[in-house]
């Protein structure tokens, strides 16, 4: 019988994954047909590989679309537990752009890239010279 086959009992195949840098895991688990993501997670036992996770803090998704602990699953579901952010995404672009700025790699009103003329790239960097005695 195939993994995304429903048994004949009315249980479905579902994937429960997590991860850290350091370490991934990928459990499969039988649950009943109406089973909620929260019942699988806990009957999946990652607690015992992860103990960090807490449902109460940790979002959860369905094949990468964040859901509710309550949401039921179809047969082949997979289950992803999402670590938390260790910085907000767009407080790390504006300090970047911040050190571009002062760096000159931005321009300072802008904050687009910094303009290089190219006549001034022309006289300070002459063309060079044929040195061939042709």
């Amino acid at each position: 019988m195939s993994d995304n086959i429903m048994s004949d009992n009315g249980s479905i195949n579902i994937e429960v994954v997590y991860g850290t840098p350091e370490k991934q895991l990928i459990l499969k688990v039988l649950v009943a047909s109406d089973a909620t993501v929260e019942q699988t997670i806990k009957t999946s036992g990652m607690s015992r590989y992860f103990p960090e996770i807490d449902l109460s803090e940790n979002k959860v998704g369905i094949w990468n679309r964040t859901c509710k602990l309550t949401d039921t699953l179809k047969d082949g579901d997979r289950i992803e537990i999402y670590r938390p952010l260790i910085a907000d995404p767009k407080e790390v672009r504006r300090m970047r752009a911040e050190k571009a700025k002062e760096e000159g790699r931005a321009d300072k009103v802008t904050g687009g890239r910094a303009k290089t003329s190219k006549r001034n790239v022309e006289k300070n960097d002459p063309a060079p010279q044929d040195n061939s005695d042709a």
